[in-house]
């Protein structure tokens, strides 16, 4: 019995030993969290929602991630300034990346924001213009870009109407409610936001969606974009802002009324009223038939890369598998 109670002290001894030894070790240093920029492609709106409610909500901070949200400068757009590894991330959309890819510049997209096309053409709705016919002998209001003159022509000709009737006039981003009632007759404009804002000003418009006349032009815009040496370099960290990126976009499409508010309060400034109607609008638009946020298929970059060459906007058919990806989204 004195033996045992002899052995019994000295566990205990040694198990105290043990314990205070642990202790005596000098606390490990918290890593700190990696700098990520993500740049926009235009002002904050809500296409962005998710990025501002995943940074509200400390998503970003748990994956280890400290994430600045910022506007593209006159230095460069979201597209330049990721190609060249001065921001991670960037928003983009679908046309601007297969240009890319074209030039030979590795961005890729790595989630689609709204898995539809929710652009079209609207008109105020005494020009009374309901078909790509009714374009002829009106004055369109654009970007002056290329690629607007072979869209319009595009559903004209399926219209059978004459593209030379259209007049093209650069108005940059004039605002379309007062353009279409000066200069122009019609304009391309996104509905989530212009065409929401007319719902909201009791503006009669027309307005006629792209996609629905044309399906070729159901294409990813806007999207996420990073580039491929931070894919090869990095696709740990590109994983983890996915990760807090989806669950913003989720959290979003649930719940468009607290989104909405984060948005506001992160963006301070914003026309409240426009951004909770858009924000609800969008709530439905965002995955709507896919089967998880974010995904992208192969045959929508085939489609639009395939006309955009067939047009001419590019010199070739570029190799879609290197325009997008879905590995980084999160497992389901």
């Amino acid at each position: 019995m004195m033996n045992l109670t002899i052995i019994l002290a000295f566990m205990f001894l040694m198990i105290g030993c043990s314990t205070n030894n642990k202790q005596a070790e000098p606390p490990k240093e918290k890593a700190k969290p990696m700098n990520i920029q993500v740049m926009l492609d235009w002002v904050p709106n809500t296409n962005h929602t998710g990025l501002y409610v995943a940074k509200e909500k400390e998503w970003y901070q748990e994956q280890g991630l400290n994430v600045e949200i910022v506007q593209p400068s006159d230095g460069g757009g979201a597209a330049q300034m990721v190609a060249a590894g001065k921001a991670q991330f960037g928003i983009s959309a679908q046309e601007e990346v297969t240009n890319a890819r074209a030039q030979q510049i590795p961005i890729v997209s790595i989630a689609a924001i709204i898995q539809h096309n929710t652009s079209g053409f609207a008109s105020p709705k005494e020009k009374n213009i309901t078909t790509p016919k009714d374009f002829e002998g009106k004055n369109y209001g654009g970007w002056g870009a290329e690629s607007e003159k072979a869209v319009i022509q595009s559903v004209m000709e399926k219209y059978n109407a004459d593209f030379n009737k259209v007049k093209f006039l650069t108005v940059g981003d004039a605002d379309f409610f007062t353009i279409t009632k000066r200069d122009v007759d019609f304009e391309w404009i996104y509905y989530g936001w212009t065409g929401i804002d007319a719902e909201l000003r009791k503006f009669p418009i027309n307005y006629i969606e792209l996609r629905q006349i044309a399906p070729e032009l159901d294409y990813y815009t806007p999207v996420i974009i990073t580039n491929e040496t931070y894919i090869k370099e990095h696709p740990d960290i590109i994983k983890k802002f996915m990760e807090a990126t989806s669950k913003g976009y989720e959290f979003a499409i649930s719940n468009p009324e607290e989104a909405a508010n984060i948005l506001l309060k992160e963006v301070p400034g914003m026309n409240a009223e426009l951004v909770k109607a858009s924000q609800k609008w969008l709530s439905k638009k965002y995955q709507e038939d896919a089967p998880q946020w974010g995904i992208q298929k192969p045959e929508v970059w085939s489609n639009y890369a395939k006309w955009m060459a067939d047009h001419k906007l590019i010199p070739s058919m570029i190799d879609v598998n290197k325009a997008f990806t879905n590995d980084f989204l999160p497992k389901k």
